[in-house]
């Protein structure tokens, strides 16, 4: 049942622990067995992964089931609906049209005695994308990944994904990778999969960024193998926090508390509300929907731990908790969101207004739903554009424009010892007869 509580002391301390929840103390253990994981896949490559994937998901596969052939591929498109592909594909349209806003730009700058600065961006040349599966489809994951991979320019992308029971990958999966520009699908899950990634194998390519879910055991080798490769950030259970108003529907704040309950026992569902009675009335409508909730057992112990309704004395008191959380998911559910939004600092995805439900940002609205987790939103942010691209500085001097400021590269150098640095300016600024030979010549420091 949803807990109900008015003080901000306790909420503060309330906030704090659901924001710790993924602190297990089987953590340790389990960083030692991905550990092992990550050094034999390393080792042995396409071995060890099979190894692993027979061990871990009871699937023995050969080393070439590991690709998904080219008539898989086009097998999928026969196995799903007509609305579920035209509902892929308008989610296509709008997170590609979404992220084409946010490709940064190179620039140069000119500036006196022919200085010029600037930055080019550049996409990475292999990209690795996670999507979880095995029992489960997820195909919004596929585009939320894909797509602004796609739209970097990376030349060349590649998605690995556990397949379920009888080997073969959800078709849905398939079609979206498909429609996002993807047809290197490896069925592979878990560390293993992230191992593979990371150093490469026989089969599998090693690649420069692994972005993308996972359970605890893909997280981990994420945190394990980042500085091998990049990655996008390490992911926590999902969590959602609504600020409502007397005016919001109760109905709609219990769905919306469910929504994210459902995913997993770990995921957290949070309401601070300036109304009492809208308070107790989702907390009935979140008991009535669980009734028949085709997910009641796990939904019911998310919200058993890690649901909570804070009865706040304003809006603003109710932003400030907010801030404190950082939600990965928030939901403005007042009557002049804009207002309010003034006062959020931290937060991975903000919705705004009574017509907003988070499934929006989940599926198809346009903004991706890689967000950080577990208060990260403190510093972190979306998967974007940016997490497939890295840039280079630009500078270039003209002779005048070094030896205006040769004097200070000089004395900032030699403050720091470093004496070759110094001298690699004054070679080309100063006349070689009047360079003192103190430190370009060897036969003064030999006494010679």
């Amino acid at each position: 049942m949803l807990r109900i509580i008015h003080q901000r002391s306790e909420a503060l301390t309330e906030l704090r622990r659901i924001c710790d929840r993924t602190h297990d103390d089987q953590v340790t253990h389990k960083e030692a067995t991905v550990h092992q994981v990550l050094q034999a896949v390393k080792r042995q490559g396409d071995h060890a992964l099979l190894h692993y994937t027979e061990e871990f998901d009871q699937l023995t596969l050969s080393p070439d089931e590991l690709k998904v052939s080219g008539s898989e591929l086009d097998a999928a498109y026969q196995q799903v609906s007509k609305e579920l592909l035209a509902a892929i594909r308008l989610a296509c349209r709008n997170i590609e049209a979404f992220h084409r806003q946010r490709v940064p730009k190179s620039w140069v700058k000119f500036g006196e005695d022919d200085v010029v600065l600037g930055k080019r961006y550049t996409p990475v040349d292999i990209a690795g994308l996670y999507v979880p599966g095995g029992r489960a489809s997820y195909p919004s994951t596929v585009l939320m990944n894909a797509i602004p991979a796609r739209v970097a320019q990376v030349p060349r992308v590649v998605i690995a994904t556990p397949p379920g029971p009888d080997k073969a990958v959800n078709p849905a999966v398939l079609v979206a990778a498909q429609e996002a520009g993807v047809q290197e699908i490896y069925r592979v899950g878990g560390a293993q999969a992230i191992a593979a990634l990371a150093y490469g194998t026989e089969t599998i390519p090693k690649v420069d960024v692994i972005t993308g879910p996972g359970n605890i055991y893909v997280t981990l080798a994420k945190k394990l193998v980042y500085g091998v490769v990049g990655i996008d950030s390490l992911a926590g259970p999902s969590e959602v926090l609504v600020i409502a108003d007397a005016g919001a529907n109760p109905t709609h704040v219990a769905a919306d508390l469910l929504a994210q309950a459902e995913h997993d026992p770990l995921a957290a569902a949070i309401l601070l509300t300036t109304d009492s009675k809208l308070a107790s009335s989702v907390v009935g409508e979140v008991e009535r929907m669980l009734r028949n909730h085709p997910r009641r057992l796990l939904t019911e112990k998310a919200i058993a731990h890690y649901g909570l309704v804070v009865v706040v004395e304003s809006l603003e008191s109710a932003a400030d908790l907010s801030n404190h959380f950082a939600p990965e998911h928030l939901e403005l559910e007042v009557e002049d969101p804009w207002s309010l939004l003034e006062h959020i600092r931290h937060a991975g995805a903000i919705f705004l207004g009574n017509s907003t439900p988070e499934a929006v940002g989940d599926y198809l609205a346009g903004p991706n739903h890689t967000l950080p987790t577990s208060g990260s939103a403190r510093y972190a942010s979306a998967l974007g554009v940016e997490t497939f691209m890295k840039h280079s500085s630009l500078i270039q001097y003209s002779p005048q424009a070094l030896r205006k400021v040769a004097s200070e590269i000089d004395t900032l150098a030699t403050a720091e010892g470093l004496p070759s640095h110094a001298d690699s300016v004054r070679l080309r600024t100063i006349p070689p007869k009047d360079i003192e030979p103190s430190r370009l010549d060897p036969s003064v420091e030999l006494g010679e």
